[in-house]
């Protein structure tokens, strides 16, 4: 029967194995809606999903994946600490890699608008005037700096004149995305930790265990 600290430490196991799975299926999908072709509604997603670093995520994922298998001996072997530790380091190492895309995706934040410019100036004219009609807007800066795309939205000089550039709703539509996806990486972080304590707990019971046990020998009583 699982004492408690065993029992804490599979349901947290279970959770990291739970991240694995969610960055593994959002990944996925990120990949697959990336191959699509653009519309008004979804143009600017796809520009963002273009700068994405999906590859490492799905590497991460896989790295979760194989850290919770060694994790296994030191279930099935009772008296086990090696395969915990190794267990502990990998653990360590998915929390770092997590952390630095966590930090890069944060540093992001800092330089959006510079970030959407580069992005804005390399894109054809069809996927600026996208850009336009899911805004509502002309240009980037402005309707002269990038100069806007002739559309159904930007009809003309004047029109254009009058609009906001797409710099504001881009930058701000760009921001919210990378928010949700830094501080769920700060948060399977934070998971991380809590299962670097639970497998410390494990192994520090574990060693009393054994040495409750050799105590015992050596009065004779033999193993418990």
């Amino acid at each position: 029967m699982p004492n408690g600290v065993m029992t804490t430490f599979l349901v947290t196991e279970l959770l990291f194995v739970a991240s694995g799975v969610l960055i593994m299926v959002v990944t996925v999908m990120w990949l697959n809606q990336r191959k699509a072709v653009s519309t008004t509604g979804t143009v600017a997603w796809m520009l963002l999903l273009d700068h994405f670093p999906l590859e490492a995520l799905i590497a991460n994922a896989a790295l979760i994946f194989a850290t919770a298998l060694m994790a296994v001996p030191g279930l099935i072997i009772p008296t086990s600490r090696g395969w915990l530790k190794l267990h502990g380091w990998f653990v360590v190492i998915c929390s770092i890699i997590t952390l630095i895309l966590g930090i890069n995706e944060w540093i992001q934040t800092l330089t959006t608008r510079a970030n959407l410019l580069q992005v804005w100036s390399k894109q054809t004219q069809e996927v600026q005037s996208l850009l336009q009609q899911e805004f509502n807007c002309c240009g980037y800066t402005n309707s002269t700096s990038p100069p806007f795309v002739l559309d159904s939205v930007c009809t003309s000089d004047s029109v254009a004149a009058a609009k906001q550039g797409c710099v504001g709703p881009f930058a701000n539509f760009a921001e919210r995305f990378i928010n949700i996806v830094f501080t769920s990486a700060f948060g399977i972080v934070g998971l991380d930790f809590l299962l670097l304590l639970c497998i410390a707990m494990v192994i520090k019971r574990r060693k009393e265990q054994l040495r409750y046990r050799r105590i015992d020998e050596k009065r004779g009583m033999g193993s418990i």
